[in-house]
């Protein structure tokens, strides 16, 4: 049996990181770790070392998957997989998290007033006022970590779905993280010899 390494246990984090934000939404701000670092990792290195082995998400959902039992382990779809729809929805995810940027910039600028709620789907606008506590921060503080948490938990709600419906970890097919690292790798190896490492089993 193969021995566990720490970041074997990165899922923990992720898990946490969810739960925490619904006590108390500042600690949204810590889900730019998961931003930054993979596009650092992706610079510095060349592949996609961040997506292989320390995506706490991707491990919580193999886990939830294929030690549970949630997923059917069905292929996921051609469409899914296809660069059309893994750079629209990066497109799409851009565009979603500018308006997230440009909201909060409404809320520094004194023109909008905080809103205490959690956008799911890009749709669904749910009060989460009970994770903000009137704490001794700028409202356009709380109001980045509204906004970054509606981001994050959307992503995590779209990768158990697919999880569930096909394989563990689909939701690595179409990551706008993980596109964005992949064209970083492509980029900085045009020769195409990190493609062997970019590829994450769904």
């Amino acid at each position: 049996m193969k021995k566990k390494k720490w970041y074997d246990y990165l899922w923990i984090v992720s898990a946490a990181y969810l739960i925490l934000g619904c006590f108390n939404i500042l600690f949204a701000w810590m889900g730019l770790l998961c931003f930054f670092i993979p596009l650092i990792l992706a610079v510095a290195g060349g592949d996609k070392l961040y997506c292989n082995r320390y995506c706490g998400r991707g491990q919580l959902f193999d886990l939830l998957g294929n030690r549970l039992r949630l997923s059917r382990k069905k292929n996921i779809p051609g469409f899914l997989r296809s660069k059309w729809f893994r750079y629209g929805f990066l497109i799409f995810f851009f565009i979603m998290f500018f308006q997230m940027l440009f909201n909060t910039y409404l809320v520094f600028q004194g023109t909008n007033s905080l809103k205490e709620v959690v956008t799911l789907l890009w749709t669904f606008r749910l009060p989460w006022n009970w994770a903000y506590h009137g704490m001794a921060v700028s409202p356009w503080v709380a109001q980045f970590a509204f906004g970054f948490y509606s981001v994050m938990l959307t992503s995590t709600v779209l990768g158990l779905v697919t999880m569930m419906l096909f394989k563990p970890r689909s939701w690595c097919v179409y990551c706008p993280m993980g596109t964005m690292t992949q064209t970083i790798c492509k980029a900085k190896y045009s020769c195409g010899s990190c493609m062997k490492k970019e590829e994450i089993q769904a």
